[in-house]
């Protein structure tokens, strides 16, 4: 066998080509006088050329093989109880089962086997408006987009309706913006979500057997659910009846009698984009020096005397802006400003006033961005009250104190503020109060699925019949 190397020749090609080395072996079959040696050099000759191509193809092979022959095995039960269960053609229920397997990180045995059945309703229900447009999504009442579709991907999801605890019904009700003033319009929700009840109490049998008690909405808009930005109309107009005996997942909540929480409620944060927390944080002072002492901006009205001042956060924020606009340890402002999330890194406190609502998106904001919430909304109930340790990580200013607010501000400076921002540092605070998709553990919807598993043997419907036999 001979060898030649030569380059070929492209002279006669029109169009550029990469050029190599052929390597022309030819065999000499009369000439068997040295035969083996020939062949050994062959052999060495070609291992040391390709032996890269050989090594990674057996390599490659045996990661194939072993990934079909491990697949079966290295299901989790969860996992086949979902695809023995899958008995809907839908296109949705297909992906988010796919899903399910690769998204989960959550164990369903930490919330005592509960399940919950998402219902599968027209896209026009939900993801129709988020289509329309983005921001149905990103916004601070897209608690309602995130949740339901990190229960897609959550393994407490069961695709077999007989076996659910609970059914969560996903309608967006605040996806409907105003051209006029980019505010969500309620005008719609009462009908979207009747019409959502009528169409599953047809289809299905379980909303007719417990009139809804074991059904989740959610209500993640100013008043909850009485649908309505106005407290006053919010209050009149109150919570459908048809709602009356569901579980409603809302940001409303106070600590006293209310209309609109005379309902079982679980008081959810408002939904602030993980993502956005990210960048701000990426853009925090490298030294971690919070040059500004104490931060709010938003809507204040100058003049107090008009309709919106005399009912618009019940006149506090216009206090403020009069008593501290203008002041150098103050830094406030009316205007907006996309990137004031980056102000909020550089703060120490940051004032969380009332607006139409008592909560704000602000809360959130300020404590996963470690800046001192200081809320200032009489008779505010919380979100996770009951786990969230909130008195450890923000400080709580009575409306009528806000003339005394520099004098709070400075008595907690000298007195327990390095205890309270240490508390702010804990991940604990920062996951429990934001959504993921797909859910994280501890965070903001896997706290919604810890509530309700204390709920169970209240409104499960399934486990009260066990109980029975």
């Amino acid at each position: 066998m001979s060898l030649d190397i030569t380059r070929p020749n492209n002279n006669n090609n029109k169009t550029k080509k990469k050029t190599g080395f052929i390597v022309k072996m030819q065999l000499n079959n009369n000439n068997n006088r040295g035969g083996n040696k020939r062949n050994i050099f062959v052999f060495f000759f070609f291992f040391r050329n390709y032996y890269t191509w050989i090594l990674w193809f057996f390599l490659s092979f045996y990661l194939f093989t072993s990934y079909f022959a491990g697949e079966d095995q290295s299901s989790s039960p969860s996992t086949i109880r979902l695809l023995s269960n899958h008995k809907t053609s839908s296109s949705l229920p297909s992906r988010a089962l796919i899903e399910s397997s690769a998204l989960t990180t959550t164990s369903i045995d930490m919330f005592s086997g509960m399940k919950i059945y998402v219902y599968d309703l027209p896209a026009s229900y939900n993801e129709d408006w988020v289509k329309s447009s983005e921001r149905c999504s990103t916004h601070l009442f897209a608690a309602e987009v995130a949740i339901h579709r990190a229960l897609l991907s959550s393994v407490v999801r069961t695709l077999n309706p007989e076996e659910a605890d609970y059914f969560f019904v996903p309608v967006y009700v605040s996806c409907n913006f105003s051209t006029s003033n980019g505010f969500p319009s309620l005008s719609h929700a009462r009908s979207l979500i009747s019409s959502a009840v009528d169409l599953i109490s047809v289809r299905h049998p379980f909303w007719n057997r417990t009139q809804g008690s074991d059904h989740v909405f959610v209500a993640s808009h100013d008043f909850g659910a009485c649908f309505h930005a106005m407290e006053d109309m919010a209050i009149e107009e109150g919570i459908p009846e048809f709602m009356k005996k569901s579980i409603i997942l809302q940001t409303f909540g106070v600590n006293y009698k209310h209309p609109c929480q005379e309902v079982e409620h679980v008081v959810i944060p408002p939904y602030i984009p993980p993502e956005s927390v990210e960048r701000a944080l990426e853009r925090a002072p490298a030294n971690g020096r919070r040059d500004i002492w104490a931060f709010f901006r938003g809507k204040m009205e100058v003049n107090p005397k008009n309709i919106s001042g005399r009912f618009y956060s019940k006149g506090v924020r216009t206090a403020i802006l009069k008593k501290y606009g203008g002041r150098r340890r103050f830094h406030l402002n009316r205007h907006r400003f996309v990137g004031y999330r980056s102000e909020i890194v550089r703060s120490v406190f940051c004032l969380c006033p009332l607006g139409w609502a008592p909560w704000s998106p602000r809360l959130v904001e300020s404590a996963v961005l470690g800046c001192v919430p200081v809320v200032i909304a009489d008779g505010i109930k919380l979100p996770f009250s009951d786990t969230v340790q909130w008195p450890e990580i923000s400080l709580t200013v009575a409306e009528k104190d806000v003339k005394n607010l520099r004098k709070i501000l400075e008595h907690v400076a000298v007195t327990n503020l390095s205890a309270i921002q240490r508390n702010l540092h804990e991940p604990e605070i920062k996951r429990a109060l934001l959504y993921n998709v797909p859910m994280k553990d501890g965070d903001a919807t896997w706290r919604v699925l810890e509530v309700l598993r204390r709920k169970l043997d209240d409104r499960s419907y399934r486990r009260s019949r066990v109980l029975s036999k």
